[in-house]
């Protein structure tokens, strides 16, 4: 681990202390019903692949900030060729001191599909119900896209003046997962690099867990990431009549394929970013899997510590690559043998670990010439480059989280997922998903049913993220 590493582990140590009872709803502000406006809006723009637009919900965030007093000149609204609906807004404000790097927030405006008739409530409406904000995207991620937006409109309304520039980036596209779909951060880099260009960025990923009783459990920091990559598993043969069955069958060779990845375990690949998630969540723990994450993280060669650990399938993907078959097709008729079998598997790669190898691995564990492993044609985004752990950063996302989080702790995490922070890597923006927007994971809904979040953490997250955004536009 670095020395920096160390010292957040230090920080966070200090902060544990028992946590405060859940705070109380907010008193009626002026400031938050205006934002609540904004978020409404956002929220209940359409912006899905099928038949949304971001194009618009950008627009009208646009026209918001130029209400403001933000000038053309400083707005940017793009569109893609051939992609009318996908357009979004860059916003460049400049700063008094140009040697100070620019700071860029990014966030995505374009949301999972949602089904009405699955939903309890309209998906696109917002409804606030039992201290809880519920529609699709009402978290992932317009909440955090109405924050970044309404803090540049608080910070032009107070007359506060950057010392930095900041950039505002709010794209369309992240959550696309075929090949159809254009990610609008990968776009700006590749077509308007100067755009997004910036010292370091802050992005969703972060996050926290809700506490048992209300409120923030613990405040995550996002610096690493795994990096989704697909692949498929073809058998091909002659197929043939069902009456007459073959020993060589597509379905049961590829079948004997997927039992092997099943039994397909990565070695342990940890980095200083989840060497210091298990040392500081282990420490929060009183069981055994508490005190082998801590041992782990200390030593990531204790191969007991790691067997125990990896028996939690919520953390097992933390200490691995991990692969799983998500998608199966095999035959063409009821009575004919198969001529084609393919499944798709999904692998989720550890940092400092290539598809290659991964593909490699797979080949390896089935050990049959007569199972193809393919690169799937689903769109890839770039491997995820780990940020440093660097303290400039880090610490004040930890002091300020003391102020409005006191006796929380802040922990540097590693995301199983993939978030926009992949694109940035690709001109050495280092990024980060910063807390603040806690969430119960089994009852969030996120890309499921019935997303919501907490009226209690968008309000409070909202005000932790101006400060924080405050703090690095002033310094």
């Amino acid at each position: 681990m670095t020395r920096t590493s160390i010292a957040l582990l230090a920080t966070a140590a200090t902060m544990i202390q028992p946590m405060a009872a859940p705070a109380q709803p907010y008193p009626a502000r002026a400031d938050r019903a205006a934002f609540r406006e904004l978020y409404k809006e956002l929220v209940e723009t359409n912006t899905t692949s099928s038949v949304g637009d971001c194009t618009k919900a950008a627009t009208q965030v646009a026209d918001r900030l130029r209400k403001a007093g933000f000038t053309d000149d400083q707005l940017t609204l793009y569109t893609p060729p051939q992609r009318p609906r996908d357009g979004g807004l860059v916003v460049n404000w400049p700063g008094s001191n140009a040697s100070l790097p620019a700071m860029l927030l990014l966030a995505h405006i374009d949301v999972v599909e949602a089904k009405r008739e699955d939903w309890v409530r309209d998906p696109f409406k917002l409804i606030e119900e039992d201290g809880y904000f519920y529609a699709r995207g009402a978290s992932d991620d317009k909440a955090q896209a109405a924050i970044f937006a309404d803090t540049l409109i608080r910070w032009k309304q107070s007359g506060l003046k950057p010392k930095r520039t900041v950039k505002l980036a709010l794209t369309c596209g992240e959550e696309g997962t075929n090949e159809h779909v254009l990610n609008g951060a990968g776009w700006l880099v590749d077509n308007h690099p100067d755009l997004m260009k910036a010292g370091f960025a802050f992005n969703e990923g972060g996050g926290g867990r809700t506490a048992p009783g209300g409120g923030p459990e613990t405040l995550g920091v996002q610096v690493s990431q795994k990096s989704p990559r697909n692949f498929v598993l073809e058998v091909t043969n002659r197929g043939g009549h069902s009456s007459q069955p073959m020993p060589d069958n597509a379905i049961y060779r590829l079948a004997a394929a997927l039992t092997k990845v099943s039994t397909l375990q990565f070695p342990v690949h940890l980095n200083p970013v989840s060497q210091a998630y298990l040392v500081q969540a282990g420490a929060m723990r009183k069981d055994a899997i508490g005190a082998a994450m801590v041992r782990l993280g200390r030593q990531p060669g204790d191969a007991a510590a790691a067997a125990l650990i990896a028996a939690d399938p919520s953390l097992n993907p933390l200490l691995r690559t991990t692969c799983v078959a998500t998608l199966l097709s095999a035959g063409h008729a009821a009575n004919s043998l198969p001529q084609r079998a393919t499944a798709g598997v999904n692998c989720r790669i550890a940092p400092g670990e290539t598809a290659e190898e991964t593909k490699a691995a797979i080949e390896k564990v089935i050990a049959d010439p007569a199972v193809k492993v393919l690169r799937s044609a689903i769109q890839e985004r770039p491997v995820a480059i780990t940020p440093a752990l660097d303290s400039a950063i880090l610490k004040p996302i930890a002091t300020i989280g003391a102020k409005h989080f006191p006796g929380v702790p802040v922990i540097p995490t590693q995301s199983a997922g993939a978030t926009d922070a992949t694109y940035l890597s690709k001109i050495g923006i280092p990024t980060y998903g910063i807390p603040g927007l806690w969430n119960d994971p089994a009852t969030a809904g996120t890309h499921g049913l019935n997303e919501r979040i907490s009226a209690d953490a968008l309000y409070r997250g909202r005000d932790y993220i101006y400060d924080l955004t405050s703090y690095f536009a002033t310094h």
